[in-house]
């Protein structure tokens, strides 16, 4: 474990060492998948939770619209 951390680290992806050249990554091949799953959205940074359509538009005064 401890070489491991001199060396660069783990491979997120399938563990193997990483290659100082791709930064935490193994392979172009393990930075595809990384990149791939943000793109596909597996992958999300928490964040505020966004109001539903139409909860914050102000009422335009006509009663019985809702």
């Amino acid at each position: 474990m401890i070489e491991e951390k001199k060396r660069g680290g783990a491979c997120p992806i399938c563990g193997k060492p990483v290659d100082p050249n791709l930064r935490s990554f193994c392979s172009k091949r393990c930075a595809d998948i990384d990149l791939g799953r943000w793109l596909g959205e597996r992958y999300v940074v928490p964040g505020p939770i966004a109001p539903e359509d139409g909860a914050d538009r102000p009422s335009d005064g006509n009663p019985g619209e809702d």
